[in-house]
């Protein structure tokens, strides 16, 4: 029996915190501007926006690799349904990251093929 049961609702928030995040969605904060829609203390530069995208996926990837090794190696504390999950989170996470690549070459020959 496993005793360490995912919660579906703290996995359901997580996705929504994930897709709020990536569609830069503000989720408040003390020094919220709804004028701007831009949480100040959170500007940054596009270049951070990316490495921190990766470093999400790839961390999302890590983890869901680590507990399916966890689970083929018989650890009681690891259930299926939290593989299929971290699985799914993985790669979800890393087809919207190839998505937002395609989106951002289509833009640059688009952008290269502009007459001057």
């Amino acid at each position: 029996m496993v005793t360490n049961r995912v919660d579906i609702n703290q996995v359901l928030m997580q996705m929504r915190a994930l897709k709020a995040e990536t569609q830069g969605i503000p989720v408040g904060g003390a020094d919220f501007n709804p004028a701007q829609g831009i949480n100040p203390a959170e500007k940054s530069n596009f270049s951070d926006m990316m490495v921190k995208a990766i470093d999400t996926v790839n961390d999302n990837q890590k983890a869901a690799s680590q507990l399916a090794t966890r689970f083929e190696m018989g650890d009681p504390n690891v259930g299926i349904t939290e593989v299929m999950i971290a699985s799914q989170k993985a790669s979800v996470s890393y087809e919207a990251l190839t998505q937002v690549r395609n989106k951002l070459v289509k833009a640059y020959e688009d952008i290269m093929n502009m007459p001057v």
